[in-house]
């Protein structure tokens, strides 16, 4: 019987054709819209720890409850003793301090007055001490002119700040704030070079400085205002992260004291847990959506294939065929079509993923208007997941149009299908 139905769709190329294009279409953009939205899931994932969250972070109580502010006045104090410990106890991490700060960025003219001032967003990271910070950051790649920091009291200013303000290289510039304990704080920097992340709300006015002068700029003497800390593998490992915070709370954290450190999945960030279900939400939406856009397309292509047929459905009847049998035919027949454009189209649409995957596609101009965090070169992640659910649609799809093209078959009486079959 297998044979009979694969004799008669290769016999006629009105049965497989059409459907097997269909299917092969959008089974190939499945896969490469999947891969995409990995990729892109990935990428902010990563853009996002890098930056802001790590995979983990540790912060006091009191700074988690104003999270998105970064309020460095409830600093953790006395970290190196404690940091120390958390390295032992979680060796499959890498930590990082960092002190987010704003500041007045004040420029002088030759006579040292005031010239132009303008607010900035500071990061202030172990620049001397560890070249996985200035990696992480990508600074080297984010440079646009000058250098990076190579002695305390240099700084990196946002290229497009510098532009706007007209600060050149090797100019000194003062940063105007408060400590950490209210007063009123300036200090003189020296800008070695300009960078461009690529990300709108840095590009505008940002500074990169050691964590040492911010320390002395805001009176923060082994204080940190978050501590990051990232897998050594280098991607985020959800099953993990809450493993090691659960331990971490249950050991170092105490409810009672709003000064104790309190660790923070990368999930549990802002909106970030609320971003990432989205992304995985719309994976199963666009699969959804798919199979009900084919099904319908594949619905009318069966009915017209189906009125086609009428003539040969006549002669299976009459030679004794049952309609259950004839319609069970029908489905066995879309089923292989179903299958041969999926595996086409996984084939296709997996060489489209790979390629971008090794070449990666150019997000600068989207990433600069913005506000998610992903990187500048965008590469596909093409996986196993990727092309089952991919996959899976196609062939469900096939089965569905080809099951509701198929009720006809039942609504026509024998006598009629005679009728036709002799005219």
């Amino acid at each position: 019987m297998f044979s009979f139905i694969i004799k008669g769709i290769m016999r006629d190329r009105h049965r497989w054709l059409f459907p097997i294009l269909i299917v092969m279409s959008a089974v190939s953009i499945l896969v490469f819209g999947f891969s995409f939205l990995e990729g892109y899931k990935q990428s902010y994932i990563r853009q996002t720890a890098r930056f802001n969250t790590g995979h983990l972070k540790v912060v006091s109580r009191a700074y988690a409850e104003m999270l998105d502010l970064k309020p460095y006045d409830l600093a953790l104090l006395d970290v190196s003793e404690e940091l120390e410990e958390y390295r032992l106890r979680y060796p499959q991490l890498e930590w990082a301090e960092r002190i987010n700060f704003g500041a007045l960025l004040d420029v002088p003219d030759a006579e040292g007055n005031t010239r132009v001032q303008g607010e900035v967003v500071g990061f202030a990271i172990d620049l001397f001490n560890s070249e996985k910070e200035a990696g992480r950051l990508q600074l080297a790649q984010a440079l646009r002119n000058g250098e990076l920091p190579q002695r305390s009291g240099e700084l990196l200013l946002s290229s497009l700040a510098a532009d706007k303000m007209q600060i050149a290289i090797g100019d000194t510039i003062t940063l105007m704030g408060s400590t950490v304990f209210g007063a009123m704080s300036m200090q003189n920097f020296r800008v070695c070079g300009t960078v461009e992340f690529g990300i709108g709300s840095l590009d505008q006015g940002a500074v990169v400085a050691d964590l040492n002068d911010i320390r002395q700029f805001l009176d923060m003497q082994d204080a940190a205002g978050e501590i990051l800390a990232f897998f050594k593998s280098g991607e985020y490992e959800r099953k993990e992260a809450r493993l090691i915070s659960t331990d971490f709370n249950a050991n170092y954290s105490d409810a009672a004291d709003e000064f104790s450190p309190l660790m923070l999945r990368l999930q549990d960030q802002g909106n970030i847990g609320y971003i990432l279900n989205m992304l995985d939400a719309s994976l199963f939406w666009m699969s959804a959506g798919f199979i009900l856009i084919l099904a319908i397309v594949l619905w009318n292509s069966g009915l017209l294939n189906g009125i086609r047929r009428y003539g040969e459905f006549g002669v299976r009847l009459a030679v004794g065929e049952s309609k259950r049998h004839i319609y069970l035919a029908v489905l066995a027949e879309a089923l292989i079509i179903g299958i041969a454009g999926s595996c086409l189209g996984v084939l296709i649409g997996s060489g489209i993923s790979l390629y971008f995957n090794n070449t990666g596609m150019d997000m600068t101009v989207y990433n600069r208007s913005s506000s998610m965090l992903s990187e500048n070169i965008l590469y596909t992640s093409l996986n196993a997941y990727s092309i089952i659910v991919s996959f899976i649609p196609g062939v469900l799809s096939t089965l569905l149009g080809a099951a509701l093209a198929g009720t006809a078959i039942f609504k026509r009486d024998t006598s009629q299908l005679f009728k036709e079959l002799e005219t």
